[in-house]
């Protein structure tokens, strides 16, 4: 995402993960050949985290994560995703995700807009 703000150092997203946020009942990687190539992890609030690496995308990697969180939270979870980032927010609503409303950004350290999300099971 190169228009997004860098508000954090490389050291300090180094030390933030380090510190334990993939630990955990609500947290997985996925890894190939011994390297990551994505990550989803799970809150008190809802998806905190779903990442693949460019070079990683359009394999399944995501759905994959994305199912992990469905089956550990299927009565549903919100989670909070940046305004102009098209292809998350195609990829939310192609499984099942809606926009709930758009804020700003005013809110968020990147100071970018941004849009809440909910997945909730079909009824």
């Amino acid at each position: 995402m190169p228009w997004l703000p860098v508000v954090r150092t490389y050291d300090e997203v180094d030390a933030y993960f380090a510190g334990g946020v993939l630990e955990g009942d609500g947290a997985w990687v996925f890894e190939e050949d011994g390297r990551v190539l994505g990550f989803a992890v799970l809150d008190a609030d809802g998806l905190h985290h779903l990442y693949v690496a460019p070079d990683a995308q359009r394999r399944g990697i995501g759905s994959a994560l994305f199912r992990c969180a469905l089956a550990a939270r299927p009565e549903g979870f919100e989670f909070w995703v940046f305004r102009d980032n098209a292809g998350a927010r195609r990829f939310y609503e192609a499984h099942g995700a809606r926009c709930l409303y758009e804020t700003d950004g005013a809110a968020n350290e990147e100071r970018t807009p941004d849009a809440r999300y909910e997945w909730r099971p079909p009824s």
